[in-house]
C-alpha cells in the first residue's frame, strides 16, 4: 500500500482501496484514520478538492464511520 503526498495544511498523504472502500487518511501530525463504506466518488471528489482537509471535514468526517490506527 502507498499513500498519495498531498499539498495540505492537514494533511499529509490519501490511501483508497476500491475493494474494501476504505478511505486511510495520513494527517500531517502523524495520526492516521481509516473511514469505512466510502465510494469511489467520494474519494474522486476529496482527490480533486480545492481544500482536502475541508473536504474531508465536511463530506467525509459526519457519515463514514472511522478509526484511529
Amino acid at each position: 500500500m502507498e499513500r498519495t503526498s498531498v499539498i495540505s495544511s492537514n494533511i499529509a498523504s490519501i490511501w483508497y482501496d476500491e475493494e474494501s472502500h476504505i478511505l486511510e487518511v495520513e494527517f500531517n501530525n502523524g495520526s492516521v484514520y481509516q473511514y469505512s463504506w466510502v465510494p469511489v466518488n467520494e474519494y474522486n471528489n476529496l482527490m480533486g478538492a480545492d481544500s482536502h482537509g475541508t473536504y474531508l471535514n465536511q463530506n467525509i468526517k459526519p457519515f463514514y464511520p472511522f478509526s484511529k490506527i
